[in-house]
């Protein structure tokens, strides 16, 4: 038996469409973040559900339509983002799975959670003004990490 990756697992890209949406609603709401992605395109969305299916090992639809790690990174750059703000992206993300209906089985949640957190607090760092992270790289894959899914 082949274990699926995270983006076959979490249900493709439809359920990290419903999630970018479920989440970035929350966000216009939030005291703290609507500000920072109060002039969000109107593909932001779509944008967001693309990168985290290709990180999350599905299509490299990213990197081949949008400009990959580049394209992502030059989004953060002199930003000044907060650790209120990162902490609060993160917490948000997290809180908008179950109302998007990601799976909740605990190997999931554990590495979803994991990459929220590997990648906010990247974008934090990049963020900063000053900052110079490396201007080539490509898109992080993430994996299941200590616990696969379990599979009967």
């Amino acid at each position: 038996m082949t274990t699926p990756t995270l983006y076959e697992w979490a249900g493709g890209h439809d359920a990290l469409r419903r999630l970018t949406e479920v989440f970035y609603d929350k966000v216009l709401e939030d005291p703290i973040l609507a500000p920072v992605f109060a002039h969000m395109s109107e593909n932001h969305r779509e944008h967001v559900a693309i990168w985290l299916g290709e990180v999350f090992r599905g299509p490299s639809r990213y990197t081949d339509e949008l400009g990959g790690y580049p394209a992502m990174l030059a989004h953060h750059l002199n930003l000044g983002l907060t650790e209120e703000q990162r902490a609060r992206w993160a917490g948000l993300i997290a809180a908008s799975a179950d109302p998007a209906g990601l799976p909740g089985d605990p190997e999931f949640r554990s590495a979803f959670v994991a990459y929220i957190e590997w990648g906010t607090r990247i974008a934090l760092a990049n963020s900063q003004p000053g900052a110079t992270p490396p201007p080539k790289a490509p898109v992080p894959h993430w994996g299941w990490g200590e616990a696969p899914p379990y599979q009967p």
